[in-house]
């Protein structure tokens, strides 16, 4: 899992009608049709699928990340309850092979939020008040922000930064780039050392049937 310290990029709010949307579930993150693959790249075709593409198949221009001023966004603001619905891990995925790499938003659904943390995603929980107050910075042509995951902070284009809270743990983890599997490697060596050890104290479990 690649290392997350602090990023600079273009945020894109996920808008209807003028208003970040809230409720905005895994299927529509990335819909059913595309998880015939456990491959994490080219996920980034499916993501809002339906949401960017018109029934005839031709891109909405009017979708946020569909317009030229959001290209190459890194961070992506949303409404209440992002991420809810089923647990598809796909969801993450499609997110980071877009460029995705922090969502900000009043609140997750428990599997994805974990699932962000696990694939090098920082889910960002602040007010609602606060998300729609860095909406309104993202309208002109500078809607750069710079996340600082070490100081637990987001500066905005107008100069102003606003602090966010996160598990100790799990920043711990993001900083250094590790996942589950990760931070088990990371004994490696005394599991080679036990492991070892157990063929000499029970020798019977070595044994193939």
């Amino acid at each position: 899992m690649k290392a997350f310290q602090d990023l600079s990029a273009t945020c894109v709010p996920l808008t209807e009608n003028g208003a970040l949307m809230s409720n905005v579930d895994t299927d529509m993150i990335i819909p059913k049709q595309f998880l015939k693959t456990t491959e994490r790249v080219g996920l980034s075709k499916g993501l809002f699928y339906e949401l960017k593409t018109k029934p005839n198949g031709e891109l909405d221009p009017n979708f946020p990340l569909n317009r030229q001023e959001f290209s190459g966004a890194g961070v992506l603001l949303a409404g209440d309850n992002f991420g809810c619905g089923s647990s598809r891990e796909h969801a993450p995925w499609a997110l980071l092979d877009q460029g995705i790499s922090v969502v900000i938003a009043p609140s997750f659904a428990d599997i994805f939020y974990n699932n962000c943390f696990k694939n090098g995603i920082l889910p960002i929980v602040l007010p609602i008040e606060t998300v729609n107050r860095m909406k309104n910075q993202t309208g002109g042509h500078n809607c750069v922000f710079h996340i600082d995951l070490r100081e637990q902070s987001i500066s905005l284009p107008d100069g102003e930064s606003i602090l966010f809270e996160i598990d100790t743990g799990r920043k711990a983890k993001l900083l250094a780039g590790l996942d589950e599997i990760g931070e088990s490697l990371e004994y490696e060596a005394k599991i080679s050392k036990y492991e070892n050890q157990r063929k000499f104290s029970v020798p019977w479990l070595e044994q193939v049937t």
